[in-house]
């Protein structure tokens, strides 16, 4: 339940208080207000708030009294963070059209206030995320009037806002959240559409709703605003730089959209003059291109001349090879002649080496050699062996050796016993120590005894037989105890040891008495005294003493038996070294038992070694006579070798020369060439008649040809056809050969290219000669475009130069109103006209400084001056206000400041606040302020209206009702949303 109190300032029974009334119209009757237009809204005031799926906001209505100061705190979990104070101010600033969200865009940043389960989760608790919600207003006039109910849908996905409207009070009423929430959807679904078939959406709201009037303006610091503002709440204003005073003033006074007019008209500037320099570019690029294309086709024509020069000169090359060809024919058959003659002859000497080193080659030498070779290894081997072994056994003597001194000195120990003596006196020495332990145990628990006995006899009466009768389970009681004061007056000094039993228990309790001799047993059958004590009793001083000699004999016992343990464990010590002596005289025997064994293996393997030197000095004997013969062999082998090489290279160089000089004849490819000719040898002859030029010298000419063809058919970035690239490539190495392979092919391909361009180069001139013509007229266009566009934007900021002073000249006159209205001495701000910025994506950055009169008669100061904090605070509150007042044109405005006060100082806090309320209630401006915990105490009582968010748990997805406190002078205004604010 919502708590309102006091919403119309009438007092309980005084007229007004009774008078309340609901405006309700039922779903089905719901009347548009008007079709989609501009300013629904109208004069009407935000007189009350509904958030449905907003943040953790609750869906209680919230009423707003217009025309004051509403402060908004909070109550969190931990401390007013957490109770949703920014999520409730920022949907009251895109309820009413705040241009920082960008309405133009979308205000896609609207739908990050929705209900987000991510951020409610706390625990096990899962709640599921809102996919759209509500921001509804009710919107009043004081007059008699029809109120207008405005709902705004938050969607998660596009569009993110949608408007509907209607008149009269629509609000989600029910018992709990959940129906409030359900109700709301069922609101919507009836509202008719504002738009005919369709709603208003985010680019229209504003214009809508509310016209051209700005509504709201805002300082918000919270994170889902798509821009935030500079609040010259939020700091000291001698910290804040003049263009961000400038920013803060703007984003009150609405300059902001014109500001971006501004830079769009800069852009459009831009974009033409760079339009008119692009069209001037490629005007001049494609003269050059033209020019170069022309100077191409030029040089086009001259490589086609260069072509059949190459050509004809070419064939003047084969023709001189197929005459030179035809004579080196006869000289090259000789010389293949005498070749063959020479490799004949060195055939035959070669064959008659080959049979000599045969000869040599007989492998017994080398089977003899292998053989001597693995007995000498297996000699190696076994002799290695024997000495391993050998240094193993020395290594296990020389261990065994160093064990010996350590024993001897341990059997030193056994005092001539032998290790089953030994082993019976440890074993009778522990059993000795066992029975002085068991004696000293006894005597422990007697000494324990007797101290308890002394202990019985000095607590008083009867104590010691009481105790022992309740170990024994037999109920009694004193004597003493039984007796009332009177009757224990004669009783005499022995009766104070008596007990009182049953008469059945008289018998058992005589027998658990039995170490207390002289105790008296009382029962209904009569008195027993039991047992005689060693001495004479008599009282209780003689039970005492009896009692401590008991514990005395007791202790001389204990101390009798520790003593017994002592030497008892002595006992055991020494038994346990003598054991110890006499093992260690085993193991001396068996380790000189093992000692023996390894010198006499030390002597079998010296013996071994001793007798295998002779067979390993006979086995290497051997091997070396036999190894020196196989080398004598080896090197008469060689020398025959050495000689079958030279004859064998003789006759593969007469082999080679007879080759080479078949090659020669057929690398002159007569018959090619006279193919390639395509006459007759004597045809070439003719052909050439005087002319004295050799083949290569018909081939340069050619290839020069060529190339003054390749060079004017293709410039540095022509692109040539794969073809020749392949060729050309080819020939890139710089060999004659592949030049000469190549050329043919190379010129075929180039005047294949060069008959393809042909056509192509003719209709390019005429291409070229119609694309300048229409380019000088392209930049001719652009060029006007790029003025008209330069010329407009000049006038445009000269109009927003004008329309920017006027409103900074307004809100300085109404900043001195009022500081000369409200305790100052008059105020005024310095905004120079600063130079539009070159970059068009810059925004247009004015600077604003504020200047103050400290004093009647003085000068104005500027705002960084030293000043006292107090000072400062007022100023800043007074700046905000000036700005809108400033933006609000005489009508009414809502100005929503976060953490309003944050930055002021403890003694101006209630001060500032009071300011805040005083202007508001003057100019008709509804101030809303969202409080830190430490603001509360100063502006509870200096608000006009007072709204606390609660939430006390994280455990809980949902606020609490809220708490709300006002006083509206409007009466009707409060009857008419009574009724709702407290269904919710």
């Amino acid at each position: 339940m919502t708590e309102v109190v006091d919403l119309s300032g009438d007092k309980p029974g005084e007229p007004g208080a009774s008078g309340l009334f609901q405006v309700v119209v039922p779903i089905d009757d719901v009347r548009p207000v008007r079709a989609a237009q501009d300013n629904v809204v109208g004069d009407r005031v935000l007189v009350a708030v509904q958030a449905v799926n907003i943040s953790r906001l609750s869906t209680h209505t919230v009423p707003i009294v217009p025309g004051t100061l509403v402060v908004v705190a909070g109550a969190g979990p931990k401390d007013s963070n957490g109770a949703g104070k920014s999520s409730f101010i920022a949907a009251i600033t895109a309820l009413l059209g705040d241009e920082q969200w960008r309405f133009a865009s979308g205000a896609k940043a609207v739908s990050e206030l929705l209900f987000n389960a991510e951020l409610a989760a706390h625990g096990d608790q899962q709640w599921a995320s809102a996919d759209h919600g509500y921001i509804v207003g009710v919107f009043d006039v004081p007059s008699a009037g029809v109120p207008v109910t405005v709902w705004v849908r938050v969607n998660q996905e596009a569009p993110h806002l949608e408007v509907r409207w209607a008149e009269g009070v629509h609000l989600a009423t029910a018992a709990s959240e959940a129906e409030r929430v359900t109700h709301a959807d069922v609101i919507w679904a009836g509202l008719p559409k504002s738009a005919g078939r369709r709603d208003v959406v985010a680019r229209d709201l504003t214009r809508v709703l509310y016209g051209d009037r700005v509504r709201c303006v805002s300082f918000l610091s919270t994170s889902v605003r798509s821009k935030v503002a500079t609040n010259l709440l939020s700091q000291p204003l001698n910290e804040i730089s003049p263009d961000r005073i400038f920013e803060a003033i703007a984003a009150l006074t609405g300059l902001d959209a014109e500001l971006d007019q501004e830079r769009e008209a800069r852009r459009d500037e831009h974009a033409k003059r760079v339009r008119a320099e692009d069209a001037q570019r490629r005007l001049a690029d494609f003269e050059d291109e033209s020019r170069h294309l022309l100077a191409a086709f030029d040089r086009r024509d001259k490589a086609r001349e260069r072509l059949a020069d190459a050509l004809k000169h070419w064939r003047g090359r084969l023709a001189r090879r197929v005459a030179d060809a035809a004579e080196a024919e006869g000289a090259l058959a000789a010389q293949r002649a005498e070749f063959d003659a020479a490799a004949e002859t060195a055939e035959g000497a070669i064959a008659e080496v080959k049979a000599e080193i045969a000869a040599l080659r007989d492998d017994s030498l080398d089977r003899a050699l292998a053989t001597a070779r693995r007995e000498l290894a297996a000699t190696q081997a076994s002799a290695a062996r024997v000495e391993a072994e050998r240094a193993v056994a020395q290594n296990t003597a020389d261990q065994l050796r160093t064990q010996i001194p350590a024993l001897e000195e341990q059997r030193r120990r056994a005092d001539g016993r032998d290790p089953s003596q030994a082993r019976a006196e440890l074993a009778e020495a522990r059993t000795v120590h066992a029975e002085a332990l068991k004696a000293l145990g006894v005597a422990d628990r007697e000494h324990e005894t007797a101290q308890a006995a002394l202990r019985d006899a000095e607590n008083g009466p009867a104590a010691a037989q009481l105790t022992a009768l309740g170990l024994a389970g037999i109920p009694g009681a004193g004597l003493l105890d039984a007796l009332d004061v009177a009757e224990q007056a004669g009783v005499t000094e022995g009766a104070r040891d008596a007990v009182v039993v049953d008469a059945a228990g008289m018998d058992a309790a005589t027998k658990a008495l039995a170490a207390f001799p002289g105790s008296v047993v009382v029962s209904s059958s009569g008195v027993a005294v039991v047992g005689i004590a060693e001495a004479q009793v008599t009282g209780r001083d003689a039970r005492v003493k009896a009692a401590a000699k008991r514990v005395e004999r007791a202790v001389a016992a204990q101390e009798a038996a520790a003593s017994a343990v002592r030497r008892a464990e002595d006992g055991v010590a020494a038994a346990e070294r003598r054991v110890e002596g006499a093992e260690a005289a085993d193991r001396l025997a068996e380790l000189a038992t093992r000692l023996d064994a390894q010198r006499e293996r030390l002597t079998e393997l010296t013996a071994a070694a001793g007798e295998l030197t002779p067979a390993l000095d006979a086995a290497e004997e051997q091997v070396g006579a036999l190894d020196f013969r196989a080398r004598t062999r080896d090197v008469e082998a060689d020398r025959l070798e050495g000689r079958r090489h030279a004859l064998t290279a003789r006759r593969d160089e007469a082999r080679a020369g007879a080759a080479r000089i078949e090659a020669q004849r057929t690398g002159l490819g007569l018959d090619q060439l006279v193919r390639d000719w395509g006459g007759t040898v004597e045809g070439a002859q003719e052909w050439l008649a005087a002319d004295e030029l050799t083949a290569d010298e018909w081939w340069r000419a050619a290839e020069r040809h060529l190339d003054a063809a390749l060079r004017g058919t293709f410039d540095d970035g022509d692109e040539m056809p794969e073809e020749l690239v392949y060729l050309i490539a080819a020939r890139k190495d710089g060999r004659a050969a592949e030049e000469l392979a190549t050329f043919q092919a190379v010129c075929n391909a180039l005047g294949s290219y060069l008959r393809a361009q042909e056509e192509y180069e003719r209709h390019q001139r005429r291409q070229i000669e119609s694309q300048i013509t229409t380019r000088r007229r392209d930049l001719a266009a652009a060029t006007r475009g790029a003025e008209e566009a330069a010329q407009s934007t000049a006038v445009h900021r000269a109009t927003l130069t004008e329309a920017i002073r006027a409103r900074l000249t307004r809100v300085a006159e109404e900043f001195d109103r009022l500081d000369t209205g409200y305790g100052g001495y008059g105020a005024a701000l310095d905004f120079p006209v600063p130079a539009a910025p070159a970059d068009p994506e810059q925004r247009w950055s004015w600077r604003v400084v504020p200047k103050w009169k400290r004093g009647e008669g003085q000068g104005y100061v500027p705002y960084n001056r030293r000043a006292n904090t107090a000072l400062m605070d007022e100023k800043a509150v007074k700046l905000v206000c000036a700005a809108a007042i400033a933006s609000s044109g005489g009508k009414h405005l809502t100005l929503v400041l976060d953490e309003l006060g944050r930055n002021l100082g403890k003694e101006h806090r209630r001060e500032a606040v009071a300011l805040f309320r005083r202007i508001g209630e003057t100019y008709g401006i509804t101030v809303i302020g969202a409080l830190q915990d430490d603001m509360e105490p100063y502006a509870i009582d200096a608000c006009g209206q007072y709204v606390k968010l609660r939430r006390s748990s994280d455990a809980m997805a949902y606020n609490e009702p809220p708490i709300i406190i006002a006083h509206d002078k409007h009466a009707d205004r409060v009857r008419m949303l009574a009724d709702f604010v407290t269904r919710t």
